[in-house]
């Protein structure tokens, strides 16, 4: 099994042992997604669409960066 495991670049993932994705053959698993923009603060305060948005976005980088997509293929 190839393991392929995405960084999000947090400093504290090396010394507590997660990633914030990992792919192991074609199974991609998504963690730690919260609605918190590059400067720290709650993206959509009290608005849960925008913060949705803004996770679905977050979950797609790690997901392109894993080597997979969002497009069904049926």
């Amino acid at each position: 099994m190839d393991r392929k495991n995405i960084s999000s670049g947090s400093p504290m993932e090396e010394p507590i042992g997660f990633s914030w994705a990992s792919r192991v053959d074609n199974v991609i698993a998504v963690a730690g997604t919260a609605a918190i923009g590059p400067d720290g603060q709650t993206v959509g305060i009290n608005n849960v669409y925008e913060q949705t948005k803004y996770c679905i976005e977050i979950m797609k980088k790690a997901i392109e960066e894993a080597g997979g997509s969002l497009q069904v293929e049926l």
